[in-house]
């Protein structure tokens, strides 16, 4: 199967939502499945991995309900207070979904860059495994010091970085970002996405190539087995279509095997997620 490793649901509203600023006003409106699913068939994806964009358990419950409607949606990402004091309750609520694969909080919008150390959050991501859940990692490149840190503390939690840690690309910042891209991937229990590129990126006046370097940078490091496609939608719409997106990565890594392709393109995202065909 191709799967959509990353990929946003919504329903705007202008409070909730205020980080769509007036700069992106393709975003403000609804986003739902029936937008999504044509896209998918056109560019010959079969399946989807929501991710929460709000940071409250309504979130995934609202995630959820759109998953249990449309079989297209093969796992959902949530969100729930990793810091709480009951996470083990609420952890244990949330593993009764089958479809809720694991967990994101948006961290690089946390005022203190080494939000990720915290210890109360570190307890929380501590009682994922018994649950048998994952965590997206969604930081800057400023962060990946203190990610480094942190994933030494959990050698056995399954972990994927979130659009390749959002690198510079508008800026070709890259020698730093690959250095300590380089050094998470040192850990075996990493995977890392593919997604979120052109929003990095300058967004009227990108080009294919420009994405290269850092597509290849991301499976150098991390190895064909440990990377995912993810479009971003539709977050993406900011700089590019769907289909824009997908052309990217498939362009820049057209000289990978069939079966190298195969495991970029959905295989790698089903053994993360754990995903049921």
């Amino acid at each position: 199967m191709r799967i959509d490793a990353h990929q946003h649901f919504w329903k705007y509203n202008p409070v909730r939502d205020s980080w769509i600023n007036s700069e992106m006003g393709v975003l403000r409106r609804d986003f739902l499945p029936g937008d999504l699913e044509p896209l998918l068939h056109e560019n010959k994806i079969d399946a989807c991995v929501a991710i929460q964009a709000d940071q409250s358990e309504d979130e995934s419950h609202f995630l959820l309900d759109l998953a249990s409607q449309n079989d297209f949606i093969k796992g959902v990402v949530g969100w729930v207070d990793l810091s709480a004091g009951n996470i083990e309750e609420r952890l244990a609520y949330w593993s009764t979904y089958d479809k809720l694969k694991g967990f994101r909080h948006i961290i690089q919008a946390e005022l203190e860059d080494d939000f990720i150390l915290n210890k109360d959050f570190c307890r929380g991501i501590s009682r994922l495994g018994r649950f048998g859940f994952t965590y997206d990692i969604l930081v800057f490149p400023k962060h990946l010091p203190f990610v480094l840190k942190f994933l030494s503390q959990f050698p056995d939690q399954p972990f994927v970085i979130d659009h390749i840690a959002k690198p510079n690309i508008r800026e070709g910042g890259i020698i730093q970002w690959r250095e300590q891209l380089r050094q998470v991937a040192l850990f075996p229990n990493v995977y890392c996405k593919l997604s979120g590129m052109v929003t990095e990126a300058d967004l009227h006046n990108w080009a294919t190539e420009d994405f290269k370097p850092y597509i290849d940078a991301a499976i150098e490091s991390f190895g064909i087995d440990r990377v995912m496609f993810g479009s971003d939608w539709p977050v993406c719409l900011l700089g590019a279509g769907y289909d824009q997106c997908r052309g990217i990565l498939e362009e820049n890594t057209r000289d990978l095997s069939m079966s190298e392709k195969d495991k970029l393109w959905g295989g790698n995202a089903m053994k993360f997620y754990r995903l049921a065909v």
